[in-house]
């Protein structure tokens, strides 16, 4: 009996482009074919070109948004800002509720690949990015953030550590600072001026177990979880990781 080959599984370092649209179901509750044309359009004249024109691929299109592969994370950032700064200038005259802006995230990682689909942990996060990026917003790893610091003509604000759903390890995060977005195909290598620091700083200290029960610990440290993320949401604010955080444990001010 000859025995069956074990099947080979693809695998190769990879940019991830993980991108959606910011209120999708609002729009398409709002007006289904305005939405649906419009997209389309951007698509067409903004994200496919782009993409293109930095070696990138779309893997899959999920309804309202997308996955493309890139070789290389210097790449990827610069068809992200390129869009995102196309897709601004398309969409300018339009009404705010009625604007389409994409979010995207980005990561560098290791994935299986197949011919219509990528898979795994790098895929992953890539997408975790994409949902707290802000609408018109690039969110980048610290894997991808390595690759393209002072190459891509933008800077980027530090997001802090961040706890991204059904990801294992905290990823570090960076955003684009959207007043650097550039719609230069190759943007310049010069480094623009160091932005304002956000308006909101904000760090969430351990809090203290005062019940004199060691089993309540985990409790306090819920409470002091569940404030960080909840205020990371929060438009315009940056908030200190929760591992920074808690090496104030135990300490007094």
């Amino acid at each position: 009996m000859v025995q069956e080959r074990p099947v080979r599984v693809e695998r190769k370092l990879a940019a991830i482009l993980a991108a959606d649209v910011a209120g999708y179901s609002r729009l398409m509750h709002r007006d289904e074919e305005a939405t649906h044309v419009k997209l389309t359009s951007l698509l067409i004249e903004a994200v496919h070109p782009a993409i293109t024109e930095h070696g990138g691929r779309i893997v899959k299109n999920t309804g309202d948004g997308f996955l493309a592969e890139f070789p290389s994370a210097v790449r990827a950032v610069r068809a992200a800002v390129h869009f995102q700064t196309r897709t601004k200038e398309l969409t300018i005259a339009d009404a705010q509720d009625r604007r389409i802006a994409f979010r995207v995230g980005i990561n560098v990682g290791d994935v299986i690949v197949e011919p219509h689909d990528v898979f795994g942990d790098g895929v992953n996060i890539a997408a975790r990015l994409e949902s707290i990026a802000e609408p018109g917003g690039i969110c980048i790893s610290s894997s991808a953030y390595d690759h393209v610091r002072d190459k891509v003509g933008v800077e980027f604000a530090d997001l802090g550590v961040q706890d991204l759903k059904n990801i294992a390890l905290s990823v570090r995060a960076y955003a684009v600072v959207r007043e650097g977005l550039s719609s230069a195909p190759e943007p310049p290598r010069a480094k623009l001026d160091l932005p304002s620091p956000p308006r909101l700083s904000i760090v969430v200290l351990p809090f203290a177990n005062l019940s004199g029960d060691p089993e309540q610990d985990h409790f306090v440290d819920g409470v002091t979880d569940s404030l960080t993320t909840d205020l990371s949401r929060i438009s315009g604010s940056f908030v200190i990781g929760r591992h920074t955080a808690f090496t104030y444990k135990g300490k007094s001010g």
